[in-house]
């Protein structure tokens, strides 16, 4: 409307510097939306497994949130009036949300009057945004889709991402080491051991059952490897390993991951690099329909380990030659 006046009552001249310059103003806001979504997606999504790796280069994000601008214009024809109410919803949200953000940080500050104040405002804000959404709920619908779509293809992403090794390092403590120089001199073999009372009778029967169960010696040394999960929705991380020995007999590897199996696997790699061996695993099945294990695996970290252990070391080391064993009984 401004522009149609623009041209209309002070010329073609005035007209045309008033359309540069309110394109121009666009461009620099559609630009600044692009730098903070650049800034914001590849600090969170790859590390929580929601997007492949190359998502934190800029370059193919760039063209992937150009696409979406493209496939919006498609979608409403390129028509101003009909993505007025998306482009009214989204800014409107955005303010909400800051003026909301403002109001809780003066709250936290014990900043009585500035909190009321940022309050009211919030409240202003929100009732606009409803007032516009049920005028106009074009908005809602594109920011429903996309939000859906996000899940989905954060879901599939963590989904086929989750045979990765997922972790960026392995760091030992001066105990853990020790064990490790110590048992490389035999063969290297460790027991997967879910620590529940963690006394004697535990680590007892668990080693007397993975040496019947797999007719070994009692000659045989072990070090039992015990994981400690962590915050499930931290796809990668460093992995820090602790020794410690219980009982005056049994070495134990501890550790804490988001993940136990991909945690293992890690450490096995570690091991066989390090100390030029391939290390052996013990397990024992789990009880429980196979599917909801994985599930298990998939959402919180854990579920059937021996499995899982097993495809991770062979996505990470294709040579079977050099890949650790895995024993499951």
């Amino acid at each position: 409307a401004l522009a149609y006046l623009s041209h209309e009552y002070l010329g073609n001249a005035f007209g045309t510097v008033y359309d540069i310059s309110t394109i121009a103003i666009l461009w620099f806001a559609g630009a600044s939306a692009m730098a903070g979504l650049l800034n914001l997606m590849p600090q969170y999504l790859p590390r929580y497994g929601m997007a492949p790796h190359w998502a934190r280069a800029v370059r193919p994000m760039v063209l992937v949130f150009t696409l979406v601008a493209f496939l919006v214009t498609w979608i409403f024809d390129a028509d101003v009036d009909a993505q007025g109410g998306a482009y009214a919803t989204g800014v409107l949200v955005l303010i909400s949300s800051a003026a909301i953000a403002v109001t809780i940080a003066a709250r936290r500050a014990r900043q009585r009057g500035w909190t009321l104040g940022f309050a009211v405002i919030s409240l202003v804000f929100l009732y606009v945004t409803v007032v516009n959404v049920i005028e106009r709920p074009d908005g809602v619908k594109i920011g429903a889709c996309f939000i859906a779509g996000i899940i989905l293809v954060s879901f599939l992403s963590r989904l086929a991402r989750a045979f990765e090794l997922r972790v960026t390092s392995v760091v030992l403590d001066d105990m853990a080491e020790r064990f490790i120089r110590d048992i490389a001199h035999r063969k290297v073999r460790f027991i997967a051991n879910e620590p529940d009372q963690r006394d004697v009778a535990e680590y007892r029967d668990k080693l007397q059952q993975i040496r019947t169960d797999n007719d070994l010696p009692a000659s045989e040394d072990f070090i039992f490897v015990e994981v400690t999960l962590g915050d499930p929705s931290e796809f990668e991380s460093e992995l820090r390993v602790r020794g410690e020995v219980l009982h005056g007999r049994y070495r134990i590897l501890c550790l804490e991951s988001s993940t136990i199996s991909n945690a293992l696997a890690a450490l096995l790699l570690h091991v066989r690099d390090t100390t030029g061996q391939r290390p052996h695993i013990y397990f024992e099945w789990t009880e429980g329909n196979p599917l909801a294990q994985f599930l298990r695996f998939f959402l919180f970290g854990q579920g059937e380990v021996a499995p899982v252990t097993r495809e991770v070391l062979r996505e990470a080391e294709p040579d079977r030659e050099r890949r650790p064993r895995v024993h499951v009984g």
